[in-house]
């Protein structure tokens, strides 16, 4: 898999955008304008598709693959981290007993609050 960036070019989804940031911890960090992407097993929306959280709006810029191994310490600030350790070691203990391999792939999501 190779790393899509035009919409057109991108799989169905697989889960829907409700879905997309959900633990408490990430969606304060979403709020706060310490979060600005999320990267999932599968593709929860679409760009330019708008998710809501506590009423307040967030527009998807940007999806597209990227595997674990790519990750870099810019990367895991956009997801609220220090540094790629800090983010794996989140992840790891949100799904206990997954291996983290540097080939496995995840799809990113970025995203920008919505001024209205």
């Amino acid at each position: 898999m190779t790393n899509h960036e035009e919409h057109n070019a991108l799989p169905p989804k697989t889960c829907e955008i409700d879905r997309l940031v959900t633990m408490a911890d990430d969606v304060k960090m979403v709020l706060e304008g310490k979060k600005t992407a999320t990267r999932r097993n599968g593709r929860y929306a679409d760009v330019g598709e708008i998710m809501v959280l506590e009423d307040k709006k967030f527009r998807v810029d940007r999806v597209y693959s990227q595997s674990l191994g790519e990750l870099t310490d810019e990367h895991a600030h956009q997801e609220g981290f220090e540094s790629v350790e800090d983010y794996k070691q989140s992840i790891l203990a949100y799904h206990p007993g997954m291996p983290w391999l540097p080939q496995m792939r995840v799809w990113v999501h970025e995203f920008s609050p919505v001024n209205e």
